[in-house]
């Protein structure tokens, strides 16, 4: 049986976002993302955390989101990073993302603040039942602070629009325990661990490398 967002398997670039003279270097952006389409990259996942998400304003952040949806124009499927610490304003930027025409958002877990697991559980959810579009949850505590455990995805992967997880918690039996645990499609959000992660059952990278080597 196909996993739940098995639409999202394979190879995803974490897309750069090029900066001039300090502004989103627009045509450089369109440029970056029909060199990515030109070279068959199936998923383009533009303002994680490659591409300076955090340092961007709420302009710029749906101002790029926009650019790569209306340049991919369908040849790419476009994973739009939504995240944030504020379920709130998860909520906002999920909302522009589908009104953008993007086909998931890709959500970090809350930083900085740390929230338990109730606490991120009833973050996602939130966010879930308030938008109608798939959500790749994306689990990174090296730069989070907090590690979403196993039992914390299986309870959010009975929401209808959480398809995914890119996982990067650097655990190949945290891997393991997810998907013994849910139907969620598993992404690696580390370059380095994509083929041992594969080994073990997932299906697919958002990866930084790809901006180089798609």
């Amino acid at each position: 049986m196909a996993s739940k967002g098995s639409n999202f398997a394979g190879c995803t670039v974490a897309l750069a976002t090029p900066f001039k003279d300090g502004e989103i270097d627009e045509p450089a952006l369109r440029a970056w993302v029909e060199w990515q389409v030109a070279q068959g990259t199936p998923i383009l996942s533009p303002v994680g955390t490659t591409g300076e998400a955090p340092t961007l304003s709420h302009l710029e952040h749906e101002r790029v989101i926009a650019i790569v949806v209306e340049t991919a124009s369908g040849r790419a499927k476009v994973m739009a990073g939504t995240g944030s610490n504020s379920t709130a304003e998860a909520i906002r930027l999920t909302k522009f993302a589908a009104r953008a025409g993007a086909d998931a958002a890709l959500m970090v877990a809350p930083y900085y603040n740390r929230p338990s697991q109730e606490g991120m559980y009833r973050h996602f959810a939130t966010v879930a039942e308030a938008v109608d579009l798939p959500i790749v949850l994306y689990n990174i505590p090296a730069r989070t602070g907090r590690n979403m455990e196993p039992e914390t995805i299986e309870r959010l992967a009975v929401l209808d629009t959480i398809v995914a997880v890119k996982e990067a918690a650097g655990s190949l039996d945290q891997v393991s325990d997810i998907l013994a645990r849910t139907n969620l499609t598993v992404l690696s959000g580390d370059d380095s661990l994509t083929l041992p992660m594969l080994a073990v059952g997932a299906e697919g990278v958002v990866s930084v490398a790809a901006n180089i080597v798609p």
